[in-house]
């Protein structure tokens, strides 16, 4: 209870008086309300039937239940999402589970071949899936991520018991601040430490030193490195950004390049070293994304040449990013970042320009990738970026990267890790 006290904290502050009864009312709506449906309950008959019907269908190997509140129709549509849908086109039949916050999906709504978006929580509907389940002879997955609040040990170890397996993805340090709290959620904690005790869940790692952590706990076994990664052909194709979008477009009439970022603002952003970039007056500074906490606020006051535009739907969000002379990750190092596989430093590779980032143990693999190991360094990078905005080596070594990390990639060595033991 102290954690929910935490975030809802949390929230208040990030949203407001007025912006915190709108998320309070959604959020007990979608984890209270929302539990009992009488629309299933009363027609258990039809839900039944449905499932069965997905079930009966021959073209998967293995079913995957996507357990973690991180919702499909999000803004920041990221690795769960990703995962999911490449996860489906090999052959696994996966249910994802929705937030109603933001999917306004009460029940089951078929997303493409093999991918159905599920509200687990309810619960009505969560059992009849279970019992139909239970008639499936194919291999059976309950797969989250290592920040879910919601599955405790005693429902993983249900699960395991009536033959599941489970797929733990270890994809970021464990944290309050990327949890939205003041601790660590004992959730958190007690399944991963669970996991790190329990050599037979598979773990997929996104970075180096999550897996040098997982090798100090229970050694290699059943463990895969799977770093995020980009849809590449998603990449391939660009639409003019909005022309009432007045701030952008007075930008882009600017004779100033365009040094963009685009993600979640929070803590571990390097504030002091946007505000460097911007006082040289070369350069116009473009941030889209969210404000994770309330650290933009409190650092960003009235710089010049720094310009917060909000979020953009990922559907959208290339065409703007398009525009940019140099794309950034301007991030402090410290235990979370050291453990981040940023989704967009492969986005930045597919859209061919040139990427400036700070000392990211996870960037430096890359040799499409300019590393500031301080300040004066990001500062000189961005010059040196510049100059390869149209060098053609430049841009066909930021194709094969992006190339060499697919989405697709990542999913397979998931598959690769489970398939050994079915």
């Amino acid at each position: 209870m102290k954690d929910k006290i935490s975030k809802l904290t949390t929230v208040y502050k990030k949203y407001g008086f007025v912006g915190f009864c709108k998320k309070l009312r959604a959020y007990v709506i979608a984890n209270y309300l929302d539990k009992v449906s009488f629309k299933v309950m009363f027609n258990k008959n039809k839900y039944r039937m449905q499932i069965q019907e997905i079930l009966k269908n021959n073209k998967y190997d293995r079913v995957i239940l996507w357990r973690s509140s991180f919702g499909y129709n999000v803004p920041l549509f990221q690795r769960p999402q990703h995962i999911a849908n490449n996860l489906a086109k090999k052959n696994c039949l996966v249910f994802y589970e929705v937030t109603t916050m933001s999917d306004s999906i009460k029940t089951i709504k078929k997303h493409t071949d093999n991918i159905y978006l599920f509200n687990f929580n309810n619960i009505a509907l969560n059992k009849i899936l279970l019992e139909e389940l239970d008639n499936i002879s194919k291999p059976k997955y309950i797969q989250l991520y290592s920040t879910d609040w919601k599955l405790s040990v005693d429902n993983i170890k249900s699960f395991l018991n009536n033959g599941y397996k489970m797929i733990y993805e270890y994809v970021d340090h464990l944290s309050a601040d990327l949890a939205g709290t003041k601790t660590i959620p004992q959730n958190i904690v007690d399944k991963y430490n669970y996991v790190m005790s329990n050599k037979y869940i598979y773990v997929a790692v996104t970075a180096d030193t999550l897996k040098e952590d997982v090798i100090k706990h229970r050694g290699q076994k059943n463990m895969v490195f799977s770093s995020n990664g980009v849809d590449y052909n998603f990449f391939k194709t660009y639409d003019s950004v909005d022309e009432s979008d007045e701030t952008f477009q007075k930008l882009l009439k600017s004779k100033k390049p365009l040094i963009m970022y685009y993600g979640a603002l929070a803590k571990w952003f390097d504030y002091d070293l946007i505000k460097k970039i911007a006082k040289t007056n070369l350069y116009n500074i473009v941030l889209f994304g969210i404000k994770y906490d309330d650290s933009y606020d409190l650092e960003i006051t009235d710089e010049k040449n720094i310009y917060f535009l909000g979020p953009r739907d990922y559907k959208i969000l290339k065409n703007y990013a398009k525009y940019a002379d140099v794309l950034t990750i301007p991030f402090k190092i410290e235990d979370i970042t050291k453990s981040t596989s940023p989704v967009k430093i492969f986005e930045y590779m597919a859209l061919h320009k040139p990427i400036v980032t700070t000392d990211l143990n996870e960037c430096r693999k890359y040799q499409s990738v300019l590393i500031g190991r301080n300040h004066q360094e990001f500062l000189d990078q961005i010059e040196k970026a510049l100059t390869l905005r149209n060098d053609k080596k430049y841009i066909e070594l930021l194709d094969k990267e992006a190339r060499e990390n697919d989405w697709s990639q990542k999913a397979q060595a998931i598959i690769d890790l489970i398939s050994k033991d079915e």
